[in-house]
């Protein structure tokens, strides 16, 4: 059995599609076990060691179907076993920690600390800092810096803390890396297709797409994987394929999942396919891309890549997957790209329809899949959900003027209420 090296939370899909499958197709993969530990709900653990941690990864492209069998978890493990996390933690044989837990997991409200994922990693760390063992901490969600954000994250939950566990917590590595990788839901015809094709009786098999990539900035006291050998590159400055990543890639998504679902799509493939949602993404993309090296980063080559990602009809990724959490994918893929523009003196008319389509979006969905909800439906006014997704946004009066007036045009549509089938 593989040792027991890295430790994750937030088992589900994507984390299978990417960090466990880099691992997998690493080099050295034989020396690098992750035990994983759930979100809030056992369901993950319980199915994976009803099948000793293996499942399939469908790599579906436009032309068909790979199967792969996957064993890089050693351990699944439900998040309420927290006596499990800390033990594990503890052992100075784990060289890092990753972390797929979207980005509401970084803003953990003042519930018990097992409550959340970076509440119960802090009680992990807690029981390594009395081993002195080092170890890195490597975030992969959609923000910006998210080294630094989950560094400051953990600061604050620890500001009670005795001095010596803070000035521990400040001498971690932590990673910042850019992640990409389309996952969508998987659904029980996907099952039943690993069965068929493969003779495994699957229960939780992942679906992806052919496209890869991962992106890292940082160090690892303790080593890594050689992820390399499976693509993964290393660099000193991340902050630009970063941005080329959450403006061109997820910007695009949350703007689809927005405009495309007001225009009546559910799937991103069928949303890129409409010549109106194709010009809003372009005028994002050409918005974005003004702020962008295209030297260092090949944009053009990017954004038509991206076209052919979006357009394979066989990954079938949902709009309303997309829109979930909405408000914190707006602050950290359209805002920055928005407060570009507007300093540079130009109106940005792709971050006004964004906004806008989820100004409409909130106004018609019945049941809204946001951690902050509550606030969205507390705000009195299209300027208050503005301000929401940005102050310094909604500070600009031509931004505001452009994006209610977009808004109002929205809402005069008679569209179907968006509600939690969709």
């Amino acid at each position: 059995m593989k040792p027991e090296r890295i430790v994750h939370l937030g088992l589900g899909a994507f984390f299978r599609a990417h960090q466990a499958f880099y691992t997998q197709r690493s080099s050295d993969a034989e020396q690098w076990g992750i035990v994983a530990y759930t979100g809030r709900s056992s369901e993950q653990a319980d199915l994976l060691n009803s099948q000793d941690c293996k499942y399939t990864l469908i790599t579906r492209d436009v032309s068909g179907d790979s199967f792969e069998t996957i064993d890089s978890v050693v351990r699944a493990v439900p998040a309420s076993d927290l006596d499990d996390l800390v033990k594990t933690l503890a052992n100075p044989n784990i060289a890092l920690v990753t972390l797929t837990i979207t980005e509401a997991g970084y803003q953990p409200s003042g519930s018990e600390l097992s409550e959340s994922a970076l509440g119960r990693l802090l009680l992990g760390l807690k029981a390594r800092f009395a081993t002195g063992a080092k170890i890195a901490l490597v975030p992969c969600d959609n923000l910006p810096s998210n080294g630094l954000v989950l560094k400051s994250a953990l600061k604050r939950l620890a500001q009670s803390e005795d001095q010596g566990f803070i000035e521990y917590l400040d001498s971690l590595s932590y990673v910042t890396t850019s992640i990409d990788r389309i996952t969508p839901k998987t659904t029980q015809a996907d099952i039943d297709l690993v069965f068929e094709k493969t003779g495994f009786r699957d229960r939780s098999p992942v679906v992806t797409e052919p496209f890869r990539d991962w992106v890292l900035e940082g160090e690892f006291p303790l080593g890594r994987p050689k992820w390399e050998s499976a693509g993964a590159r290393f660099v000193s400055e991340i902050e630009p394929f970063e941005n080329r990543k959450l403006w061109l890639l997820n910007g695009a998504h949350t703007l689809m999942a927005l405009f495309g679902t007001l225009r009546g799509h559910q799937s991103v493939d069928q949303a890129i396919e409409d010549p109106e949602v194709l010009e809003e993404v372009n005028r994002f993309w050409d918005e974005a891309a003004s702020h962008l090296d295209e030297q260092l980063l090949e944009v053009v080559a990017y954004r038509k890549a991206l076209l052919e990602r979006f357009s394979n009809p066989r990954i079938g990724y949902q709009l309303s997957q997309i829109a979930q959490e909405s408000l914190n994918k707006l602050s950290v893929r359209i805002a920055p790209v928005a407060l570009l523009e507007l300093k540079a003196g130009r109106i940005p008319q792709g971050a006004v329809t964004a906004i806008a389509s989820w100004i409409w979006f909130v106004a018609n969905t019945s049941e809204l899949k946001d951690s902050r909800a509550q606030e969205i439906r507390s705000a009195n006014g299209d300027l208050e959900l503005i301000a929401l997704v940005s102050g310094e946004l909604a500070e600009n009066q031509d931004f505001v003027a452009g994006v209610i007036n977009t808004a109002n045009q929205f809402k005069s549509l008679q569209t179907q209420s968006v509600g939690s089938a969709r």
